[in-house]
């Protein structure tokens, strides 16, 4: 898992449970993952690499103020709206910059998918989902919450048995 509290119920009832010291660290949960044979194993493994703010690394991570990741402005910004219908939410060129990170960042956790499942046994049954969409200026809005969008209900589900690569 990636750094998360803890101390949150998520961490029970697991027979073991690591906390990654960084948020986008699957690399490092593909390298450690293990699959003993003959023996059922249920594995959890929560992502940052495709969470804002969309970076693999340090480098020029981009920094947007609020709640997970919606403009800290945002009442002010829509009260500002309802009487000025021109105003911008945030910026259109950095919004895309952001939405083509997020693209690379799939891209790069898609490679790592590759490598997860090559090292999967014969019959191992996977579920790929996520917690939430993401909006990239649908409506003006960037973020996942705390906006009741469409597009924040929108998530991948896959499932079946692993693909053998």
């Amino acid at each position: 898992m990636p750094v998360l509290n803890q101390f949150t119920v998520i961490n029970q009832y697991f027979d073991d449970y690591a906390l990654m010291p960084h948020d986008n660290d699957f690399a490092s949960m593909v390298r450690d993952v293990e699959f003993v044979d003959d023996e059922l194993r249920f594995y959890f493994f929560n992502l940052g690499e495709t969470h804002y703010p969309y970076m693999l690394n340090g480098d020029d991570l981009p920094h947007i103020s609020g709640v997970h990741g919606v403009f800290k402005e945002m009442d002010e910004v829509l009260l500002t709206r309802a009487t000025s219908p021109a105003s911008k939410f945030f910026d259109l060129a950095e919004m895309q910059r952001l939405h083509k990170q997020q693209v690379n960042c799939v891209e790069y956790v898609d490679k790592l998918m590759g490598e997860l499942f090559a090292k999967c046994p014969p019959n191992t049954h996977i579920i790929v989902t996520a917690d939430h969409g993401e909006l990239f200026g649908e409506d003006d809005y960037f973020g996942h919450g705390p906006i009741m969008h469409e597009k924040c209900f929108e998530v991948p589900f896959l499932e079946g048995l692993c693909p053998k690569t």
